[in-house]
């Protein structure tokens, strides 16, 4: 008996959820799922060949800087890395989210072109892992067609060829393979979604390039497995005709997802204890997304179809005859408005449902996705939003196991699926070692990762109330206590504690005070 949906079986090692963000971007690899086509897909020209494949195909420079989680009010030292992009309709440029997350600098090259065109992002989804590019010069598009995509779910077997730009040479590499397996599975930040497996030969630097089948794009390579040969990964056309749809509004949702967890109905036990017939098929739902007593889904609620498609007690749906995939897979095409209709068993009677679902699961500690920490600085200490990215960089940087820090009472592991107990919740936590300050000097060292409780009595309820409470105090001192059993308080003098933030700014080259979305919180309010 095993749990279906893995909101749970969250990682903490801040390494591998980087790997998994950057993908194949050269220097980089990481695993991760598959996907299937649209009717709305592009239709092949008469004349499609090899030749025009290759014309489509361009190799993407990048120079990027990304989030430094432990000195938000800073970013991590440039680095430059390449991928690959295919040209698609609309004279845009598809690619990886990870070959320009972060990305200050972006250009492209098309292969056998000794010209570097510069181009923008216009949209990303990084939990998907797509993004568009636009290009300063539209005329490249003259000489560089869209590449035809494949109408279809490829079939396992089936040939097919992997275009990019590799590291280790400049020309560009095509590679052959097969398809070797088709799942519904999880990329990032909570995203699900279709993932192709093949084993044409992925390398770092391939990450953007298009999987190719009789001259169509039937996906866009994005990663590889470590540590296994001709393992690699495509996202597959339908995943793409989804985030192209959703963006064509001009702005990017998100794909729609249901956030009840639920477990496989295979064990007799199981099954005896909720009299189900054998003839009964489906998952059980352990844990309602909502406990309210109007919430449509009940614990111990059987799911049996999601709108009119069954669902076995694998929580697996059949697609075809030869493919069967994980039942979250129907979510996205069978949603509207925000609803997903359901069957489900209670007590013996069958009852059709309707959920919410959302692109987003809601987290008091959310991912960062395209965006940069929030932070805020007050005298010789600097407090952060927390983020599934902080949080999970701490506890795995740290050394100390999940286990442990559940029992100190750690709010960065008991409360890394939570959603926000009240509107605007989020939790703040000190993201560096005290900068260097006669005011610090006795305590034994920053609580770095320690989650602010209350100052001085009032507690805390996100990174903007913090800042406010910090400016409006006119207390003598303040003192700043903490979550968990092994973080010990701290109490400074108030007004030099204030005194000295502009010094430490200028000590530190540091050019604000705090993010635009606190100091913006700030703004308004009177300062002591």
């Amino acid at each position: 008996m095993k749990a279906i949906h893995p909101s749970r079986r969250l990682g903490f090692n801040l390494i591998a959820a980087l790997v998994s963000v950057l993908g194949l971007a050269s220097m980089a690899v990481a695993a991760d799922q598959p996907a299937p086509a649209a009717d709305s897909a592009v239709a092949a020209p008469a004349d499609a060949s090899a030749g025009a494949v290759e014309n489509s195909v361009v190799k993407i420079f990048a120079t990027f800087r990304n989030a430094d989680l432990g000195k938000p009010w800073s970013k991590a030292t440039p680095q430059e890395v390449s991928g690959s992009g295919v040209v698609i309709e609309g004279n845009r440029i598809l690619t990886n989210a990870h070959v320009v997350h972060y990305a200050s600098q972006i250009q492209v090259q098309a292969a056998r072109s000794g010209t570097k065109v510069s181009a923008k992002v216009a949209f990303i989804a990084t939990g998907i892992d797509l993004a568009v590019l636009t290009l300063d010069d539209p005329s490249f598009f003259d000489t560089h067609p869209p590449l035809p995509r494949a109408a279809k779910i490829p079939n396992t077997k089936d040939s097919v060829l992997v275009y990019g730009f590799p590291t280790g040479g400049n020309n560009l590499s095509i590679t052959k393979g097969i398809v070797s397996r088709i799942e519904f599975a999880n990329y990032n930040e909570g995203t699900g979604g279709l993932r192709v497996q093949i084993d044409a030969a992925i390398n770092p630097g391939n990450s953007g390039g298009p999987a190719v089948v009789n001259n169509e794009m039937i996906g866009l390579a994005f990663s590889r497995l470590n540590n296994s040969q001709n393992i690699g990964y495509i996202i597959p056309g339908e995943e793409i005709e989804l985030f192209l749809k959703d963006i064509s509004s001009g702005h990017y949702t998100g794909k729609p997802a249901m956030f009840e967890v639920a477990q496989t109905f295979e064990n007799t036990a199981l099954r005896s204890f909720l009299k189900a017939d054998p003839s009964l098929h489906g998952v059980v739902v352990f844990e309602p997304f909502d406990d309210d007593p109007s919430y449509p889904i009940k614990q111990w609620d059987i799911i049996t179809k999601i709108g009119d498609t069954a669902v076995d007690d694998q929580g697996m749906v059949t697609l075809r005859p030869d493919l069967r995939v994980n039942y979250r897979y129907l979510v996205q095409n069978v949603a509207k408005d925000g609803k997903l209709p359901l069957t489900v068993v209670r007590e013996g009677k069958a009852m059709a449902v309707s959920i919410p679902v959302a692109p987003k699961r809601p987290l008091v500690m959310p991912y960062l996705g395209e965006k940069y920490p929030s932070y805020y600085i007050f005298g010789p200490m600097c407090f952060t939003k927390v983020s599934q990215d902080f949080a999970r960089a701490v506890v795995g940087s740290s050394g100390a196991s999940a286990i442990s820090w559940d029992i100190m009472g750690g709010p960065l592991v008991d409360r890394l699926a939570d959603k926000p107990a009240f509107p605007g919740e989020d939790l703040v936590a000190v993201s560096a070692p005290f900068f260097p300050h006669k005011l610090s000097i006795g305590y034994d060292a920053s609580p770095v990762g320690g989650v602010i409780k209350s100052v001085n009595g009032i507690v805390i309820k996100n990174l903007g109330h913090l800042a406010q409470v910090l400016n409006d105090s006119k207390d003598e001192y303040l003192k700043f206590e903490f979550y968990g059993h092994d973080i010990e308080p701290l109490v400074f003098p108030r007004q030099t504690m204030k005194d000295s933030t502009e010094e430490i700014l200028s000590d530190n080259d540091i050019r604000a005070q705090g993010s635009p979305d606190v100091m913006t919180a700030l703004a308004d309010k009177p300062t002591n």
